[in-house]
């Protein structure tokens, strides 16, 4: 679903309306999950909610980098992260409230309630969205003719040519070229590994339970770990974008991360493990950045770079897959599962690392080119090249 959609994104001139009815319908299929009345229907219903919600993220990510520079892009995505980050601190304290106080409220159980409490803000602030999202730099409403002139010259600056597509492009073209890069599949190995190890994130109540406290107060004290998150993620965000530096603002958080898991299988001491849970929530600053990475790198054309995002996003959910299953083994506090998440940390390392080292080589070879072409003419704009990654305008240089 989330490539096909951001194809469609990519060629339609209001997507601030196809995002907001995205938005409105997972809220409404989320509100029906406190309908549910056995295992069966809550299974079709989070199907359909997964397949409605999958338009969401690529798409915001896809727009985003639609209106920010390269070196504006991280500190954007911080802050669109920071709302998921957020809502994991707030939906527990949001669940410690509806479950302690709503039970039999109106005859309902409380866990109904925290479906149709959730589901009606989302729908809530989804018709809100509507008319508050921007579209495209050259169209959105509340902007004068001077303001989006400028909105676009400055995407023409970031890397020397429009963000849009040639006007004899295809429907599947960006699809075509994403599938032949083969830096994509590196990415979405690497991603994914990332996403099993960060698989902790849906289970961090449960973590946090592994301390001995009892069910409220363990969804109070989930909270706090998750602002810290945004904070560092914030932060991160900000000094990769002033640095114009990737691999090392993602390998940082993660060796944060895998230190809180090294943490979790050495002790039992309550307030050591409390600590770790910080750290161990503090590696999502990473992930971040991984998103901007993926953006900068497929700047142009907009269609190969929507693919991308998508494709790379929707393969690493298989990571969530593997996720459920990681922490299964509950034994001796989870030290098994703190073990294959640590190794998952290990490859996205490996995976960022070479990915690193195929961008600096793709920038030497562009420097050379330079060089080679300036020596003929000194009215050469764009390089032209059989190898897609290489036919770039003067001056460019993929971050690392």
């Amino acid at each position: 679903m989330q490539v096909p959609s951001n194809i469609f994104i990519n060629r339609i001139q209001r997507p601030s309306l196809y995002i907001s009815c995205a938005m409105l319908l997972w809220g409404l299929i989320s509100t029906l999950s406190g309908n549910t009345k056995d295992f069966t229907s809550m299974v079709l219903v989070r199907f359909f909610l997964g397949f409605v919600e999958a338009a969401f993220l690529p798409g915001a990510l896809l727009i985003q980098s639609k209106w920010y520079t390269r070196k504006e892009l991280t500190t954007r995505n911080a802050i669109l992260f920071c709302g998921n980050i957020i809502s994991n601190a707030f939906s527990a304290l949001v669940g410690a409230g509806v479950l302690s106080n709503m039970q039999n409220v109106l005859g309902w159980p409380a866990w109904r309630w925290l479906f149709w409490i959730e589901g009606g803000i989302t729908m809530a602030i989804a018709i809100l969205a509507a008319f508050i999202l921007p579209d495209l730099p050259h169209n959105s409403r509340g902007f004068t003719t001077e303001e989006l002139e400028v909105a676009q010259l400055r995407m023409i600056e970031d890397v020397g040519e429009a963000d849009i597509d040639g006007e004899d492009s295809g429907i599947f073209d960006g699809f075509i070229m994403a599938i032949k890069d083969v830096k994509i599949y590196l990415m979405m190995l690497t991603f994914t590994a990332y996403v099993v190890g960060l698989s902790f994130n849906a289970f961090f109540p449960t973590l946090t339970g592994t301390l001995g406290f009892d069910y409220v107060p363990t969804l109070l004290m989930s909270s706090p770990p998750w602002v810290f998150a945004c904070i560092v993620s914030l932060f991160n965000a900000w000094h990769a974008d002033k640095t114009q530096e990737k691999f090392w603002h993602i390998v940082g958080p993660i060796i944060g991360g895998m230190v809180g898991f090294i943490i979790s299988m050495s002790t039992l001491n309550v307030a050591a493990r409390y600590v770790a849970l910080f750290l161990q929530a503090s590696s999502y600053a990473g992930f971040i950045v991984f998103y901007s990475w993926i953006a900068s790198s497929y700047a142009r054309p907009p269609s190969k770079r929507a693919v991308a995002l998508a494709l790379i996003n929707a393969f690493s959910q298989l990571g969530n897959v593997a996720g459920s299953y990681v922490w299964n083994l509950k034994e001796n506090g989870y030290r098994r599962s703190y073990g294959i998440v640590t190794a998952m940390f290990a490859i996205t390392i490996v995976g960022c690392w070479a990915f690193r080292g195929i961008l600096a080589n793709l920038n030497r070879k562009i420097e050379e080119r330079e060089r080679e072409w300036e020596a003929h003419t000194a009215e050469m704009e764009q390089m032209d090249s059989p190898d897609e990654a290489l036919r770039v305008q003067k001056g460019f240089r993929y971050l690392v």
